[in-house]
């Protein structure tokens, strides 16, 4: 009956975790200012006795404070996403992801939380060309996002030192899945896709489509997010994992796969065109993680290829995009 602070748990990947520990017996609260996260992800949540919401801003100490009371761990998923958004607006990028993530860490130390997991990004691997990307090797940042992802890495990697906190980041890898919203400026690319396909209009891939990236479905998220939380490895803890499967897909070849699955449901689906559009400022070329190091101190096993992810996925939108 561990009770857990999920931050941003009206989000995408918030709302996942919080259905999953809800359904093992956990007591969970919830911190959200519905900037990017939505009150439809947490309806279902909203009459189990076992979850609290809280409104508000990871901005404000005293709202991180509160929100930490009694709690066991944290699960730090708050945060201002998107390269493109940062370099538009790295200032409020800059007053989330590292601001709030500073508030969060001090309110953390104060309540003596066991464990403070926190989302970090790929984003940190910044022009390192080296494939796969291991932990221990990186580059310079290549966008305002990826400057505050990195920040969050090294406070978390100072408090563990001089407070004796208990930190582990994941480095999320292009995360997919179940609620990841297809609408606004900066929709990711897989549920926009879909979205887009669905309506049989033409996506429009940045470049020639032969950039890579590892994508990674919603479960292995949730896996090693619980892995972390719970290792009692005392190697394992103070440090950052690549949080991913260790394959990497085309975004030529990521389309390819969406057309197959939803012309299943849709046979005028796999005639739409695709556009290509110029690359992305701020963008990677390839990206494609290595795991060793999950599976050796947590015991990570990957449990969706992207193509299993995918019909996962592709199921989920189809009955709530249509």
């Amino acid at each position: 009956m561990n009770k857990i602070l999920i931050t941003g748990g009206a989000g995408f990947i918030g709302s996942n975790l919080t259905e999953y520990f809800l359904n093992k017996g956990c007591h969970v609260v919830c911190l959200d200012n519905f900037a990017t996260g939505h009150r439809h992800n947490i309806d279902p949540f909203l009459e189990n006795p076992n979850y609290k919401l809280i409104e508000g801003d990871i901005r404000d100490l005293e709202v991180c404070q509160k929100a930490v009371e009694n709690v066991d761990y944290i699960l730090h998923q708050a945060a201002l996403g998107s390269v493109p958004r940062s370099i538009k607006d790295p200032v409020t990028s800059n007053d989330v992801n590292v601001s709030g993530f500073l508030n969060m860490l001090v309110a953390a130390r104060d309540a003596k939380v066991k464990r403070f997991v926190y989302a970090a990004s790929s984003s940190t691997y910044g022009d390192s060309a080296s494939l796969p990307k291991v932990e221990d090797v990186i580059g310079k940042p290549l966008s305002p996002y990826a400057i505050t992802k990195y920040v969050n890495e090294l406070y978390a990697d100072v408090f563990g030192k001089t407070y004796g906190m208990e930190c582990i980041g994941l480095r999320y890898f292009n995360v997919f899945g179940r609620r990841q919203d297809p609408n606004g400026a900066y929709a990711a690319v897989i549920p926009l896709f879909v979205k887009q396909l669905i309506n049989h209009e033409s996506p429009t891939i940045n470049g020639t489509g032969d950039y890579s990236r590892d994508f990674t479905y919603i479960d292995n998220v949730i896996q090693m997010n619980e892995l972390a939380m719970l290792t009692d490895n005392p190697e394992a803890v103070n440090t950052v994992y690549n949080t991913a499967v260790g394959d990497r897909t085309t975004l030529n070849d990521l389309v390819g796969y969406l057309k197959k699955y939803l012309s299943e449901f849709d046979e005028k689906i796999a005639g739409v065109n695709v556009i290509h559009g110029p690359n992305r400022i701020g963008d990677i070329p390839h990206s494609l993680a290595s795991v060793e190091k999950a599976e050796k101190l947590l015991g990570y096993q990957p449990t969706h290829t992207i193509e299993k992810g995918l019909k996962e996925a592709i199921s989920w939108y189809w009955e709530n995009l249509k």
